[in-house]
């Protein structure tokens, strides 16, 4: 018996029967042919979603302020959707998203995100207060841009939504310092096919800070395959204010060198975290890598090779760079101690030994680290060459720029043993005691400074020294004018307490907190991001007095391999307790933290992993140690 298919059967009828009532027969054959497909199919894809589907994707969804995931089948590896991104999710759940450091003011982030394209972003810069203004600004949008398209690689999908960005200013141009406003306020509204964001602030440091938090409120989702989709949180007003001056990050590139390219890099994560100082400790006993015009033979002498130094046009396309993320530079010639590499050429050059106790042994005896060396006080060229450095650096600073003389670890038993010193100090009836060493070694900073202001041409400039046995609240007012020196406390939780009753001006910079080589040599200690966030500032009769803080990457045990991973998100931690000072603590910023370390991995920074991957996708669930 021959058997025929529905195809078949309604030919046969049509063919023979070329009738209203054919057609309308075979019509009603065609529907019930679809409709037992369609349900059949429907019934295959059921089973399939139970038992055959081979993938199961992330969705996350916004529940009382979390971003909460669950596990979907599916025939797809990733959900490309809007709910497959944790990036989304964050951008608008809580009360401050993923926004880091956290606004101070007043912060309102709504539920909606808008789809827009990033060749369509347009800025309006008619509001900016001066030419110089429109020019810093221009470059800063461009950083802004290019940082939106390390979110699109290796490609964004093209949205016809135009973002206008509005950028007011208030004053005139002028180079950031402690007392520039950072303050802004921003504001996102949709019109038509246009989002319009409006960024008000006093400077162009606080419109560029406003821009960096409009960078924190876009995210990503699709896939790389399908192409990325940026969004925008939509309903957006904050109004935002740091309450610190100096949030600062410093690194040693004298223990170890490091390429410009890295320098960069950190001034980028600096800028994102909304740090502003960037404290250079370029010199030290190890290497003078400062090639400078006035001063080649220390870059000769000390740089470890001739590829390892930092050209005077690289010195100040770094002051510009890091300008325009505003960050300021303060570079730190260290001195008396922590000098020697670099000097060593006076006696031979006819100018006497400028260094003493240079790469002297046994080390212990003569400094706290190897190589030793120290300046020489009594010789009056060791002043005349630092004022030619000084005459270098002040030449591309901005004017009345802060600058860093060191001044901490002198070691007294060096100067003490060496006989021209010595020599001098009995001629000019000085004691050979404590005391009479500690004279010796504020008439050093008191010639020195004498030499900055001479190359400066004022006496504005602040200077900063690290706390040591000249600066002990016992003895500073006998040897540092307050007026003159800020002190960067590193050893003694209650010495910046007692340095504010006194009216000197504080950085605080503690080892056992803010120390991030701490943990990798001999008996210190690690410290993870909470105890960073967590470490409050101290309470004072004169708050204005406590500038800020900054951590620290002293570079004895990393070189350029592995400093992103040591430094970062750590330094962030430093950044909201300096920006906030929030009342909370590190456990109720851990999500905004991971997230925020997630955008600086995604900016080009090797930031080292806080938590398990499970613990980042599952928000809650996990007590992060």
């Amino acid at each position: 018996m021959k058997v025929y298919s529905l195809y078949h059967y309604v030919y046969f009828v049509f063919k023979r029967r070329k009738t209203m009532a054919g057609c309308t027969l075979m019509a009603g054959v065609m529907l019930l042919y679809l409709t037992v497909v369609v349900r059949r199919n429907a019934a295959s894809d059921d089973y399939r979603t139970a038992e055959q589907m081979p993938y199961f994707v992330k969705s996350y969804k916004c529940i009382n302020n979390t971003c909460i995931v669950s596990k979907l089948p599916s025939v797809e590896k990733e959900n490309i959707g809007l709910d497959g991104s944790i990036d989304v999710c964050r951008l608008t759940c809580g009360r401050y998203g993923s926004l880091w450091p956290k606004p101070t003011v007043n912060t309102t982030i709504g539920k909606s995100v808008i789809e827009f394209g990033l060749d369509n972003i347009k800025f309006d810069t008619s509001l900016i207060a001066d030419q110089m203004s429109k020019e810093y600004m221009s470059e800063v949008t461009q950083v802004f841009v290019s940082s939106l398209k390390k979110l699109c690689v290796p490609n964004c999908v093209y949205y016809a939504i135009t973002p206008i960005i509005s950028i007011t200013t208030s004053t005139a141009f002028d180079y950031i310092k402690l007392t520039t406003n950072e303050s802004y306020s921003l504001k996102t509204n949709t019109e038509g096919d246009r989002i319009v964001i409006n960024i008000e602030a006093k400077t162009v440091y606080g419109a560029r800070n406003g821009l960096e938090t409009l960078r924190q409120l876009v995210a990503t989702y699709g896939s790389s395959v399908s192409g990325k989709k940026l969004v925008m949180a939509g309903d957006v007003q904050i109004s935002d204010q740091p309450m610190y001056a100096y949030r600062g990050f410093m690194l040693d590139t004298a223990r170890h060198y490091f390429p410009m390219e890295t320098i960069k890099r950190h001034i980028d994560a600096m800028a994102h975290s909304k740090l502003n100082v960037f404290h250079w400790h370029a010199t030290d006993s190890h290497s003078f890598p400062l090639d400078l015009p006035s001063a080649p033979l220390m870059s000769k002498y000390g740089a470890y090779s001739p590829d390892e130094i930092y050209s005077f046009k690289e010195i100040k396309d770094l002051l510009r760079y890091a300008l325009v993320r505003g960050v300021r530079i303060i570079i730190e010639i260290d001195s008396p101690a922590h000098a020697g590499n670099g000097w060593q050429w006076g006696k031979a050059s006819g100018y006497g030994d400028m260094a003493v106790c240079v790469d002297k042994g046994p080390w212990r005896k003569y400094c706290v680290q190897p190589p030793c060396g120290q300046l020489n006080p009594i010789n009056t060229n060791t002043y005349k060459w630092l004022g030619k450095i000084y005459k270098d650096l002040i030449n591309v600073l901005p004017k009345g720029e802060a600058f860093h003389m060191g001044g901490d670890e002198v070691a007294l038993n060096c100067w003490n043993t060496t006989t021209e010193i010595t020599n001098w100090m009995k001629s000019n009836n000085r004691s050979l005691d404590e005391e009479g060493y500690l004279d010796l070694w504020s008439q050093f900073h008191s010639n020195s400074l004498s030499e900055y202001d001479k190359e400066a041409g004022d006496v504005n400039s602040d200077m900063i020294v690290w706390s040591s046995g000249l600066t002990e609240p016992e003895i500073i007012e006998k040897y540092l004018d307050k007026k003159r020196y800020t002190v960067e406390a590193w050893e003694g939780s209650n010495i910046p307490v007692e340095l504010v009753k006194l009216g000197y001006k504080v950085i605080i910079a503690l080892k056992d907190v803010y120390y991030l080589d701490h943990g990798f040599w001999s008996s210190t200690i690690y410290h993870n991001w909470k105890q960073i966030y967590n470490n409050k500032m101290p309470k004072v009769d004169n708050p204005n007095l406590v500038l800020g803080a900054e951590t620290c990457m002293w570079s004895e045990y990393v070189d350029d391999k592995a400093v992103d991973s040591k430094v970062w998100p750590r330094a962030a931690a430093l950044a909201e307790r300096l920006w906030s000072n929030p009342t909370t603590n590190s456990l109720s910023a851990e999500y905004r933290f991971l997230q925020h370390r997630e955008r600086l991995v995604t900016l080009g920074i090797k930031a080292d992993t806080v938590t398990p991957e499970w613990c980042y996708l599952h928000e809650g669930k996990c007590i992060i140690d």
